[in-house]
């Protein structure tokens, strides 16, 4: 009873592990800051997403700001705003003309459907240059991109 028992739990943590590994995942750390706090105050940016654009693309923020993007689909097809850096955005890119389908509603991002609308509450900790564009399948390459400057 003792070996049944013994490979029954060493069965269990085999099959918990890549689980703990993929919740490890998404609470690492972002490129372009962190999830923001509800309890402190934010500046409200509103962004419009159409075919095949954003209004406003270019946003400057302080280091330290913390911003609540009000996201709107104004266009007649699903969109995607996803803030992280050119490079993760191009490989995460890649990824979607596999799985065209895939829905993000990260901390860093989400899809809407046309005429909904979204938030995401964000805090800049980082400086730099960092961009927020739509993954769905050739929507980038359109020229649905936009950037944020942290100074």
């Amino acid at each position: 009873m003792k070996k049944t028992t013994m490979i029954t739990l060493a069965a269990l943590s085999l099959l918990a592990a890549p689980a703990v590994a993929h919740e490890n995942h998404r609470h690492e750390s972002f490129s372009a800051g962190e999830p923001g706090d509800p309890k402190k105050p934010a500046r409200t940016i509103e962004i419009a997403m159409r075919e095949m654009d954003y209004e406003p693309s270019r946003i400057e923020v302080k280091r330290g700001e913390q911003i609540r993007f009000v996201l709107r689909n104004v266009g007649k097809e699903d969109h995607e705003f996803l803030l992280a850096t050119t490079k993760e955005n191009l490989a995460h890119a890649e990824v979607m003309k596999k799985h065209p389908h895939m829905e993000h509603d990260d901390p860093n991002g989400v899809r809407l459907a046309p005429k909904k609308t979204a938030e995401i509450l964000w805090k800049f900790t980082k400086a730099g240059t960092f961009e927020f564009s739509c993954l769905i399948p050739d929507h980038r390459d359109y020229g649905m991109v936009g950037h944020v400057t942290v100074k």
